[in-house]
């Protein structure tokens, strides 16, 4: 089920008649305002398009759709605790992230946002910064950049990422740019064909035709698909090790270890 802005036929009358629209058969730019406000209603992702849950939720019932906005929950954890903590459009979209992914307890969500806000600098950056000098290259990429080839790559994003990411996770090799093409979006950086196909497949949306849509629409989601493909098996307790441990899952090390650390307490005691 995904009916978006174009869509047509009986399953967009049926989505009109709920939500008291002339059910005229085509969604239209009314049809996308009034699914965006269900949504915001309701805790969910306020995109405009009819998934598998939005389908849900609209279509059955005791929802709410008129009635004054209530704190969205999460296996009865009060996501209003987060305000001021965490951009209130980050808050609306865990109910359906959490219900999809699992990541529905105090310690599982305290876990993962506060991984998510250190690799997004605070839930704000959504595209990895590929614009490194060419020390910076020598420096993080060593084995890519041997000699002086550094020099000619400096400064040129694409180049950087076809170069780098090119033969690898599903990418095809540097010519095809496919590197550049997939390379990390979203909260915890989803990279390489390979993770942006699967990740396509969770949803039921082919984003390796428009990639940006990680960025722009799913950079909470296609986090949670990765944390809880990845690292979600070793968020077993609030201890310090485990949080190292869900850190180097998620990284690959433990840069920024104190800083997740910090926020991964500071998330738990909100939410529990």
């Amino acid at each position: 089920m995904l009916l978006k802005e174009g869509s047509k036929g009986e399953d967009v009358k049926n989505l009109q008649e709920k939500l008291g629209l002339k059910a005229d058969g085509a969604f239209g730019p009314n049809t996308t305002d009034a699914v965006k406000s269900f949504q915001t209603k309701n805790g969910l992702t306020p995109d405009g398009v009819v998934g598998p849950m939005t389908w849900e939720r609209i279509m059955g019932k005791n929802l709410v759709v008129d009635t004054p906005q209530v704190a969205p929950q999460v296996g009865g954890l009060k996501l209003d605790k987060l305000k001021g903590h965490i951009p209130d459009s980050v808050i609306a979209q865990i109910p359906e992230v959490a219900a999809k992914f699992k990541i529905d307890t105090a310690l599982k969500l305290a876990h993962f946002l506060a991984q998510c806000g250190h690799e997004s600098g605070g839930f704000k950056v959504v595209n990895e910064n590929l614009n490194y000098s060419a020390d910076g290259l020598k420096k993080i990429f060593p084995k890519y950049f041997p000699g002086n080839l550094a020099e000619s790559y400096a400064r040129n994003p694409e180049k950087i990422a076809a170069k780098v990411y090119g033969g690898r996770m599903g990418n095809g090799d540097e010519t095809t740019k496919e590197g550049w093409k997939f390379r990390g979006r979203g909260f915890i950086q989803l990279t390489g064909k390979h993770n942006y196909t699967e990740f396509g497949k969770a949803i039921n949306e082919d984003v390796t035709a428009n990639p940006d849509v990680v960025a722009t629409k799913y950079p909470l989601l296609s986090a949670a698909w990765f944390f809880h493909k990845n690292c979600l098996h070793r968020c077993v307790d609030a201890s310090d090790a485990c949080v190292t441990s869900v850190t180097k899952c998620v990284n690959g090390g433990t840069i920024g270890l104190p800083d997740r650390l910090k926020h991964f307490k500071e998330y738990l005691n909100l939410l529990k």
